[in-house]
């Protein structure tokens, strides 16, 4: 399929010989014609890692500094006196056997669950329901626990997960379009820390091997991985 004209205007202006400083990166993307929606601006990098080795699983949690720009929806599964504090803290929706026969049955209008740790017997078999979607409670992401209030706020301000795949890459969204540029290159910076502070001590060699922006619509721009993180990668 032949490339659109809004997408060849955008190649126009990328130079694919270089890798650009985080800076000027953002502002050759958010000089692409714009599309009909406002498109989300997704981060992407390539570790030095062998995700086969479980010593090598980059996973984690960062909470974007200016969020993601998307309406984040919560659903709490737990019981008693918890429902009404996840409610309190804006959770969508809240409860406990009744959601978990309704995504048994195929429902999935949520983008974030929180459990608590009591509720994990009867979630716990929703796991190949919920694992490929990238739904499923985990301790590790802080989706896991008895401080609903907190879990919820944090989804709800963008609060998001990244986990290495089978290629050793890694891809996030970071935003959109519509962000100012400097909310873009914060949460960027943000989550390129981040990354960094997970490094596995088993990593061998460079770890952040590259480092991409691109746009919905968009081709990506490498990114000068010294301008994020300094030469320290």
């Amino acid at each position: 399929m032949k490339p659109g004209k809004r997408y060849r205007e955008s190649v126009a202006k990328v130079d694919g010989t270089r890798e650009y400083p985080i800076d000027e990166a953002v502002e050759v993307l958010k000089s692409f014609p714009p599309s009909k929606f406002d498109e989300t601006v997704e981060f992407s990098a390539r570790l030095g890692v062998d995700p086969k080795h479980a010593d090598q699983q980059v996973r984690g949690t960062v909470l974007l500094p200016h969020g993601t720009g998307k309406t984040i929806r919560v659903l709490v599964l737990t019981r008693g006196e918890k429902e009404q504090e996840a409610k309190n803290a804006g959770a969508d929706s809240v409860g406990s056997v009744e959601f978990i026969e309704k995504i048994k049955e195929g429902w999935f209008e949520f983008d974030v669950a929180i459990s608590t740790p009591d509720m994990m017997g009867e979630v716990g078999k929703l796991g190949k329901l919920l694992g490929p979607r990238g739904l499923m409670p985990n301790p590790k992401s802080g989706t896991v626990t008895f401080d609903v209030a907190k879990a919820v706020r944090e989804a709800k301000a963008g609060k998001i997960e990244y986990r290495v795949d089978k290629g050793a890459n890694i891809h996030v969204p970071v935003g959109k379009m519509s962000f100012e540029k400097q909310k873009l290159v914060d949460n960027i910076k943000a989550l390129a820390q981040e990354l960094m502070r997970a490094k596995p001590a088993s990593a061998k060699g460079k770890y952040i091997k590259s480092m991409y922006i691109s746009s919905t619509m968009g081709p990506s721009l490498a990114i000068d991985t010294a301008s994020l993180l300094g030469e320290a990668h």
